[in-house]
């Protein structure tokens, strides 16, 4: 694909300019070795960022100077992706479906197939195209503060940074159409601190919104550390999860229309956890233990109150030591085998926040529909060397496609893998 370089900016943040998939010039591509465990210890500005932030302890770790993995903000080259090292159960293939585009994190697909993905860091949203296939992509909208969620509905995409909203109605037909912007009908505290949003048309043609918690650990207001759900124009906000620390991943169940929900555990109170969670929501305004219970009945450290984890939902599953599950989706295709079917695919980002890595991969979790049962297993790995304890690459959504393919997002390559199967 011929080499192109972007170098018209965007009027406002919201304007779209094009960018071929493979069309950033190499001059932008960066080599990156893989990359393990922060051994520096965090300067001061950190330190104090981080007790703002409630529940620094560094005391309790193996390594104390453990700090965040930055991510890689300049397109990577595919002979730089090594996708060989990616592993998957026999009959399933990989392959680099789509590339070049920076930080790329959740997905959503439109009714004439265009995928549309966002980002946190680089504060971009991309729309990729299948061109007879071979992928092609451009830049949405850019200079937004996280604009990590997007979903599509009606014809209409939305777009949900840290506090501004924005729906492009009829965009596949006219891709040049100007944002409406809905900001103040959704009314979305400014807080950066895990309010990065995954949103979601639920099966009422609700859309569904996180809303973190403000911290690492602390007593959130009565604004965060839950899931709500509005009317498509903002509306009639109601609260569906309370207790929630840090969600960026959740659907739909295909039998019982509930909603499930990863979270991210706390940081700072051990190296082996507490565990992210896989969650159920079986009644508006379920309470899920954030911040005086974690995992399956783990009493906060430093926050702390009589009986804990008396009311609080458990998790359908464990997801492991701060694995960062994020992404999940509800398989209902039947491409897969059998055995697959309605079973969940969840990206698992990977830890930081931990002496030896954990997570890296893409594991499918089983359970009956009303959460029992629950059995994770490994389903796509190799992004991680657990003996060099590095890793390459950082899966973080998972989307199906109409043919029941599925696609995975790697936010460290700026990459999306397309997963099949054949017998």
């Amino acid at each position: 694909m011929k080499t192109e370089r972007i170098t018209r900016l965007l009027r406002n943040g919201i304007l779209p300019v094009l960018a071929l998939a493979g069309g950033l010039t190499a001059a932008y591509a960066l080599a990156q070795q893989l990359t393990g465990p922060q051994t520096q210890p965090p300067s001061a500005k950190e330190i104090e960022q981080r007790k703002s932030k409630g529940g620094y302890f560094p005391e309790r770790m193996k390594n104390p100077n453990l700090s965040s993995h930055a991510g890689r903000m300049t397109v990577t080259p595919p002979s730089d992706i090594p996708v060989d090292k990616i592993r998957v159960p026999k009959g399933f293939k990989v392959e680099l479906w789509a590339h070049g585009m920076p930080g790329v994190r959740m997905m959503t697909r439109g009714s004439k197939d265009t995928i549309w993905a966002g980002t946190r860091t680089i504060g971009r949203v991309y729309e990729i195209k299948d061109k007879g296939g071979s992928r092609e992509h451009r830049i949405l909208a850019q200079k937004l503060t996280q604009p990590n969620g997007v979903a599509f509905q009606g014809g209409s995409l939305y777009v949900m940074a840290i506090n501004r909203v924005f729906r492009y109605d009829g965009i596949e037909d006219n891709p040049n159409v100007k944002p409406v912007e809905l900001t103040d009908a959704f009314k979305l505290p400014p807080d950066v601190h895990h309010n990065w949003k995954f949103i979601a048309f639920g099966p009422d043609s609700k859309l569904y919104v996180q809303v973190g918690a403000p911290c690492n650990i602390c007593e959130p207001s009565e604004q965060h550390a839950q899931i709500r759900r509005y009317t498509a124009d903002g509306s009639q906000m109601e609260v569906v999860a309370r207790g929630v620390r840090n969600s960026v991943g959740f659907d739909f169940h295909p039998t019982t229309g509930e909603l499930w929900f990863t979270d991210n555990g706390r940081d700072w109170q051990a190296e082996n956890g507490p565990d992210d969670e896989l969650n159920r929501v079986s009644k508006m305004g379920e309470f899920f233990g954030f911040p005086y219970c974690h995992a399956k009945g783990i009493p906060d450290m430093d926050v702390k109150k009589k009986d804990p984890c008396k009311g609080v939902t458990m998790p359908v599953a464990l997801m492991g030591p701060h694995a960062a599950a994020l992404g999940m989706r509800f398989y209902t295709a039947s491409m897969f085998p059998k055995e697959y079917a309605n079973s969940i695919f969840v990206a698992r980002r990977g830890s930081w926040n931990r002496s030896e890595l954990f997570g890296y991969d893409v594991v499918n979790v089983r359970a009956t529909s009303d959460g029992k049962n629950a059995k994770v297993t490994p389903f796509m790995t190799g992004f991680m060397d657990k003996k060099e304890n590095k890793f390459w690459g950082r899966p973080v959504d998972v989307l199906q496609l109409p043919d029941g393919s599925l696609l995975v997002s790697d936010e460290q390559n700026g990459a999306i893998y397309r997963v099949t199967y054949q017998k």
